[in-house]
């Protein structure tokens, strides 16, 4: 059965290069920023056999630990001490709680570790995630440059400080670190969406900045006049959540498939309706010029918006506008998450 009235992308399932893996151990926090997308209203997590098994079943190429602080679960060193043992890519996204948790000997395992940056200031982090943040995040990003684990910092890009982030990239680079950038998704409220002049400005004016490394947002990929990306969601990104359900894409709404269809499946999952879905391009689009870079835009905002068979809303050509993007390309680097998401990153100059 078709996912849409739109077409799809079709999927290989053999000879998989392997997935991009996100892994929520668990939807705790020791914080509760009002922007985030986890469910804060029951505690849910993965069991260390329950890790095994998806591992077990599916070839994977790199595991984020990401939603919640993954250090406030009671299993968390044996999984950590498990996931490095497999030959994989770990990363982890943190407010800087778990890694704190994490023995030098077991940090040095991961490929990368993600700091939730959100503002330029210490004032500005600590009004938003609490007291003492800024000062963590940057003591453990500390740590882990003295270890030689590669640090990455992450934004959301929302209504805040969606014309600050060059300057958060700024701070990232006292650490040689670039920053990755997702726009904010209306998960649990649309308090924090950026506006369609707000987006666009914020991509303006961090490009005038900083080099790009990547870009996965799909309308800005297009605008930059970058070529098709490989991977993405729907394809090559498999999400599961501390319910023990499997998702397309972190943002997609719903409760998800259950764990067991993708035991059975293995990596014929990326063939199930959700993920088909995640591929959809909307009939609208099947005649643009850009359709080969953008897709239609983000699948996981418009299924969000409920509008998963019309073009993205911050889409420019269907309101005749013209925002061709300038940038400046930075080398590449070996960044396990670079093509795992609708994501971007860059790093200061200079």
């Amino acid at each position: 059965m078709p996912a849409s009235s739109g077409s799809t992308v079709g999927a290989t399932t053999e000879a998989h290069p392997g997935f991009a893996l996100g892994l929520g151990l668990t939807n705790e926090c020791n914080l509760s920023c009002s922007f985030c997308y986890r469910d804060p209203s029951r505690v849910d997590r993965l069991s260390l056999d329950q890790v095994r098994s998806v591992i077990d079943k599916i070839p994977v190429r790199s595991v984020n630990l990401g939603t919640g602080e993954n250090g406030l679960h009671p299993e968390f060193l044996n999984i950590v001490g498990y996931l490095r043992e497999q030959p994989l890519k770990l990363t982890m996204t943190s407010n800087g709680y778990s890694v704190q948790c994490v023995p030098d000997a077991q940090l040095a395992a991961f490929k990368d570790i993600e700091f939730s940056l959100d503002y330029p200031t210490e004032a500005e982090q600590d009004a938003q995630r609490g007291p003492g943040n800024w000062a963590l995040l940057h003591e453990q990003a500390a740590r882990c440059k003295r270890l030689g684990v590669p640090v990455t910092f992450i934004s959301v890009m929302m209504q805040a400080n969606f014309d600050r982030l060059a300057e958060v990239a700024e701070v990232a680079k006292a650490y040689d670190a670039p920053l990755r950038i997702n726009v904010y998704q209306s998960v649990q409220s649309d308090t924090y969406a950026l506006t369609y002049e707000q987006y666009w400005t914020a991509f303006e004016t961090l490009f005038a900045k900083t080099d790009v490394i990547a870009i996965g947002e799909p309308l800005v990929r297009a605008m930059a006049g970058l070529p098709p990306r490989t991977g993405g969601c729907g394809v090559a990104t498999v999400r599961v959540t501390p319910r023990a359900t499997v998702q397309p894409c972190v943002y997609w709404t719903g409760k998800g498939a259950a764990l067991d269809v993708l035991l059975e499946a293995g990596s014929a999952v990326v063939d199930s309706e959700p993920f088909e879905k995640a591929r959809s391009v909307p009939k609208a689009c099947e005649s643009c010029v850009h359709l080969a870079a953008c897709r239609g835009g983000c699948a996981g905002r418009r299924r969000l918006l409920g509008a998963l068979e019309s073009p993205d809303p911050y889409c420019p050509i269907i309101r005749g506008d013209n925002r061709k993007l300038s940038i400046r390309m930075a080398p590449s680097r070996d960044l396990p998450k670079l093509e795992s998401a609708c994501t971007t990153i860059v790093i200061a100059r200079g």
